[in-house]
């Protein structure tokens, strides 16, 4: 089997926070780890060879809100590098910019955490009453479990990642969640092999987060590792049985392996959760048609189409349905909303053309997309019958033109 997908509208589920509905941010934080931009390098280098009394120390990196003036960014710097000495000194902390509106400081010789944490907040606050403007806030803390120093400053990084999602005013310390988002930002970025590092590292801080157990499995799956993808979802089923997106998920592997009877049986069991998921009901009536089941299947598929009307696949399926029950004005109408979202769906396009032929409208229509059809798919014998057919009939009814005899 492939763990190539049919479709890219069927495709794993997988949350991006830490299970509310919020709003990833513009950019990300933790990309400059992938660039190793000069300013992380100095601060990674400095930190490194800062001499921490105690070993104990809190990185924290703040961002003033993005919609500042340029004034207000110009005196940015100066702002900061003022508040900072006025809470420590360079025998306490260091500091650096990491762009025109961010830095970076860490500090120590503090007498508590608790302590510490509320000059990260007096800054911020200070900061903001100063400039009038958000101050968006990630905090590290250094030990924790065996992160390194320098992995202490990534993780503040990825904290402040992690508070995007809430407000441009929001400080995170980071967590096993700000792991699942900086693992959900290297999955997207194609980086599946680093984002696993990042999902098991959470789990070692939350073993039983279901949102860090699915992401590794998803990943898994993506890079074809399907028992391991099956492996890690089951465990999140232990967790919670009712977990839909992981219901969905095994559902899907099933699929791919080529069991669609045991991929049915997942899918509705995530259906009678919520009858209202666009992959889920996406991806079973797609199944139920390959099972021969259309009139199951079109229930599904009408819901799909209503609540992602941007499906052009839902359509397409539907029009697939009505040209086998031969009721071409149903098919062609289907086919026609499929090819306006996806003006290269061979199928839709070929679909079309058959259901017009049938119809006996717009035969010279039918022809164009019919031939389009061809052009995406050269090789397909059922687009190039119905071409034939089509043709057939248009030189059917083309009158002939009689031939002048020579004297």
């Amino acid at each position: 089997m492939t763990s190539k997908f049919s479709s890219k509208e069927i495709h794993f589920l997988k949350t991006d926070s830490d299970g509310f509905n919020l709003k990833p941010p513009e950019t990300y934080f933790s990309d400059l780890l992938l660039e190793k931009t000069v300013q992380i390098k100095t601060f990674e280098k400095r930190l490194s060879e800062a001499k921490i009394p105690g070993k104990k120390f809190l990185c924290a990196i703040l961002q003033i809100s993005s919609d500042v003036s340029d004034s207000l960014q110009e005196k940015a710097n100066d702002t900061f590098e003022a508040f900072f000495n006025s809470f420590l000194d360079n025998e306490r902390g260091i500091w650096e910019t990491l762009g025109e509106t961010s830095f970076v400081l860490a500090f120590w010789d503090y007498d508590s955490e608790k302590k510490a944490s509320r000059l990260i907040v007096s800054l911020k606050n200070k900061m903001s009453a100063a400039l009038k403007a958000d101050i968006l806030v990630g905090v590290a803390k250094f030990p924790y479990h065996d992160f390194s120093k320098s992995q202490t400053f990534a993780n503040a990084l990825k904290a402040i990642d992690h508070a995007a999602f809430f407000t441009p005013a929001a400080l995170i310390h980071f967590d096993a969640t700000s792991l699942n988002i900086s693992g959900d930002r290297l999955y997207q970025l194609n980086k599946s092999d680093m984002a696993i590092i990042e999902y098991e590292k959470g789990l070692e801080i939350e073993p039983n987060d279901i949102n860090l157990i699915n992401s590794l499995g998803v990943c898994f799956g993506v890079m074809g590792n399907l028992d391991k993808a099956k492996l890690e979802f089951k465990k999140a089923m232990t967790i919670n049985p009712n977990e839909l997106m992981v219901i969905y998920n095994i559902g899907l592997l099933y699929q791919i392996e080529g069991d669609l009877d045991k991929a049915i049986v997942y899918l509705r069991k995530a259906h009678g959760i919520d009858p209202c998921i666009f992959e889920v009901e996406l991806l079973l009536g797609h199944l139920l048609i390959k099972k021969e089941q259309p009139d199951q299947a079109m229930p599904h598929l009408e819901t799909a189409s209503r609540i992602n009307p941007k499906s052009g696949l839902a359509f397409r399926m539907k029009g697939e349905i009505y040209l086998n029950r031969n009721l071409p004005g149903k098919a062609d109408r289907e086919f026609n909303r499929a090819i306006k979202l996806n003006p290269s769906d061979a199928v839709s396009l070929s679909g079309y053309a058959k259901s017009l032929e049938l119809r006996g409208k717009n035969l010279n229509i039918a022809l164009t997309f019919a031939k389009n059809s061809i052009t995406f798919e050269p090789d397909n014998k059922l687009f190039k019958e119905r071409l034939k057919i089509i043709q057939e009939k248009i030189e059917g009814t083309t009158p002939h033109k009689k031939k002048n005899k020579i004297a």
